[in-house]
């Protein structure tokens, strides 16, 4: 690593009329000092200065050569890009000061050849000095012109307009390292080569005439020329990179009075020129976090030149004509700000992947052949069908054998070894499988103690299966315990059809009522002790938590089915499968086609490591001709990319769809719900208020029958001396004593309402609240599908 300061030069153009300046030397460096006199037309007092004085390196005077510059400001930049080190030569000043002459040179004369030329002839001359390397140069062209970059070398736009070039736009990865796109780089092989470039790249260069000069170039233009050297049979390559710029000229617009585009120009030369300032300044102060390379795209394409690994020199170019004293003042003012940043420099060595990767491919054919050698086999990469089938039955038979000291003979052989390793891996899964526990006397599988998390596991098990067997066994009771009351309803039923108490049409509604508790608590019990689904468990549990009975489930069941948004959900439910259906096929293909796009990737990035190997290999081969191959594999990409993405969109949107049908579908539930709790809690209130009066006519029959218990007594006593022999009193026949008593009392048969009702009553409270708001449900639903039995 390398740190030093930007260098820092002058060079002063010859004018007819220079201002008043002198030149000066100070420990070894260079002092340029303006003299400014006041005027007398300021007045007595004046304050200004009058004397400017600027330190440089070295400054060239009005009769400097173009040799002197470039072997005093170039050539030692040369020698760090050839061993290894990044470096950048910009010259920077007004229009017409002579930036294009210094970096280009003109074309008069052949000694006018600028810092460009002569660099390139120098570095070709040293590379045919320097037999110990390889070296390999490129050159690139890049124009900036109104804030937009244009490849000048590009070879499909030779010789057309500024607008046709291919736009270069820039791209960061994700180590702020920058990248320019459509920057095409062409391989030099000599002088004339290069300097054809040059000459190729100068003739697509924006220029016009401005009043400050005839032929001003109107646009900042980065000549990169990029070399790479290795030893040969060396891994280590050294890649280095240096910049020539030639920066556009400022300009004051008061001054100069141009108009129209030339304006237009002036103003995008000025505004890149003041944000590459503000990069300096930022550099220039010790804590600044933040340094504004993005302002601009030259800003962001001298990123490295100006504040990283690179060895920077600037070349101050002055026109010291009195008129442009101002500006050429300004000009050493930015200089000296440029001479305060420091760089460091980096030697770019690496080490080259694809000669690495030839030589382990080498080292490994050379293996296989020793071994085939020795072997007397050749392998190939993948077992086959019958090795392997010879493997599984050593493999079983070294597992079958009983002596403690037999050997699994297999030959050194990985593959082999690797695959047995496989086999034996899983029969040890399949054993672990297969024999979780040892099994109880009761059924439950005791745990395995060869850890405490297996035993912990077992344990929680086996208390979750105790708390359902509970569970289970509690429904099943409760369930026998509703079927018992509900035969006893039935024995009360037909105990009354046969004392003819009751209407006919009374009796029907009673039978079919009863028949309908009947059959919905034996289909409940029979699901109870047939499913075990975790729904049918959840819904029993939460009836017992809730106290909900079946009669209100079966009435929710009929609801939900006659309401008005039932179909509505039943067509979101099959749509909604309809789009999980059409979601799944989506996801598959876009799996596919990412699986396709890596699969093309990895051709292409094969097909290109096989052209680098065979350009090392053979020098008739060039690495950077057009491949149809490599082509048609980015075009395939290209079309994959493009399908991915159209399929990839239609599975977002299908999935914001599925949410939204998802929404819609819980929301009717909800609303279903709320409904149904609504009009249970309407007719639980009516049945309440038909509760309470059906109470009151029990407590009044109650009263009735006591008045004629004489005559109850003696039939009773009567009756119950026929059967006192069996040695219990049957309740069938004290119903039908009791009967007979209100028959024979025709004056209390009207004070019996409850018996005029198709309702059964059990005398549990809980248990006849049930029972008539099942009815009631029943048939209000019933009347509302106009289907009720009239």
């Amino acid at each position: 690593m390398v740190k030093r300061r930007i260098r820092v030069y002058g060079r002063l153009r010859p004018c007819r009329r220079p201002t008043v300046y002198s030149l000066d030397e100070d420990n070894g460096s260079s002092v340029l000092e303006f003299m400014v006199p006041h005027d007398a037309a300021d007045g007595f007092i004046n304050n200004k200065r009058e004397s400017y004085k600027f330190k440089f390196q070295q400054i060239f005077d009005q009769g400097a050569k173009q040799e002197d510059i470039f072997e005093n400001i170039a050539q030692p930049v040369a020698e760090n890009v050839l061993a290894g080190y990044n470096g950048t030569i910009f010259a920077y000043g007004q229009t017409g000061s002579g930036k294009t002459f210094t970096v280009t040179g003109g074309a008069e004369r052949y000694s006018d050849r600028g810092i460009i030329p002569r660099t390139l002839s120098y570095m070709f001359g040293e590379f045919q000095k320097d037999s110990s390397k390889v070296y390999t140069t490129h050159i690139s062209y890049l124009e900036i012109y109104n804030e937009c970059g244009y490849d000048l070398l590009d070879p499909r736009h030779e010789a057309s307009k500024l607008e046709d070039l291919p736009k270069v736009t820039i791209m960061e990865d994700s180590d702020q390292h920058i990248h320019l796109r459509n920057l095409s780089l062409h391989q030099a092989n000599n002088e004339e080569e290069s300097l054809n470039l040059l000459f190729l790249g100068d003739t697509n260069r924006m220029i016009a005439e401005t009043p400050m000069n005839q032929a001003s170039t109107r646009s900042h233009c980065i000549f990169t020329i990029h070399v790479s050297s290795r030893e040969p049979g060396s891994a280590t390559i050294r890649r280095s990179k240096l910049h020539l710029v030639d920066l556009a000229g400022s300009e004051r617009v008061t001054k100069t009075g141009v108009g129209g585009q030339l304006l237009t120009e002036a103003k995008y030369i000025n505004l890149s020129l003041t944000y590459l300032e503000q990069v300096i300044i930022a550099l220039a102060e010790k804590n600044r976090a933040h340094i504004p390379y993005r302002n601009s795209m030259m800003t962001s394409v001298l990123r490295d030149s100006l504040g990283g690994n690179c060895m920077t020199t600037m070349v101050a170019t002055l026109s010291v004509d009195k008129k442009n004293q101002e500006e050429s003042i300004s000009t050493c003012r930015f200089a000296q700000r440029v001479a305060l940043i420091k760089n460091e420099a980096i030697l770019n060595e690496e080490i080259d992947p694809r000669l690495i990767t030839l030589r382990l491919k080498k080292e490994i054919q050379e293996l296989k052949d020793e071994l085939a050698m020795v072997t007397g086999q050749t392998r190939t990469d993948k077992l086959s069908e019958e090795e392997k089938q010879k493997l599984v039955d050593l493999v079983t038979g070294f597992l079958e054998d009983t002596d403690a000291e037999a050997s699994l003979e297999i030959g050194p052989d990985m593959r082999k070894i690797q695959h047995c390793f496989q086999l034996l891996k899983s029969l040890v899964k399949e054993t672990q499988q297969c024999k979780p526990g040892v099994q109880m006397d009761n059924g439950v599988s005791s745990p395995d103690t060869n850890g405490d998390g297996d035993s912990n596991a077992e344990t929680r098990l086996r208390e979750l299966l105790q708390q359902r067997d509970n569970e289970i066994n509690i429904l099943v009771n409760m369930l026998k315990k509703e079927k018992k009351r509900v035969q006893d309803a039935v024995s009360q039923i037909n105990s009354d059809n046969r004392m003819n108490v009751l209407p006919s049409s009374g009796q029907s509604i009673k039978e079919s009522s009863a028949s309908r508790e009947s059959k919905s608590f034996s289909e409940v019990s029979s699901m109870s002790n047939t499913s075990t689904s975790g729904s049918e468990l959840t819904f029993v549990c939460s009836r017992i938590a809730g106290e909900m009975s079946l009669g209100r489930q079966e009435a929710f069941e009929i609801f939900r089915r006659d309401h008005a948004d039932n179909v509505t959900i039943e067509d979101n439910k099959h749509l909604l499968k309809q789009r999980y259906t059409e979601a799944k096929s989506l996801g598959e293909k876009v799996n596919q086609a990412r699986n396709k796009i890596n699969q093309l990737k990895g051709q292409l990035e094969q097909r290109r490591m096989q052209r680098a190997a065979s350009g090392v290999a053979s020098e008739a081969v060039n690495a950077h001709d057009p491949d149809h191959f490599e082509e048609e594999l980015r075009e395939k990409i290209e079309e994959e990319k493009k399908s991915y993405k159209m399929t990839f969109n239609r599975l977002k949107g299908l999935k914001t769809e599925i949410e939204h049908l998802e929404h819609l579908h819980q929301k009717a539930k909800v609303m279903i719900q709320k409904d149904f709790e609504a009009w249970w809690s309407e007719e639980a209130a009516r049945l309440q208020a038909r509760r309470e009066q059906l109470s009151e006519a029990i407590c009044q029959n109650s009263w009735n029958t006591t008045s004629v218990t004489p005559t109850l007594s003696q039939r009773g006593i009567h009756s119950s001396s026929s059967v006192e022999t069996s040695g219990y009193t049957s309740a069938d026949s004290f119903t039908h004593n009791n009967s007979r008593t209100l028959k024979t009392s025709p004056s209390h048969t009207s004070a019996t309402p409850n018996f005029s009702s198709p309702i059964p009553l059990t005398g549990d409270g809980q248990t006849d609240a049930d029972i008539l708001a099942f009815v009631r449900a029943r048939q209000n639903l019933m009347q509302k599908k106009g289907l009720r039995t009239k």
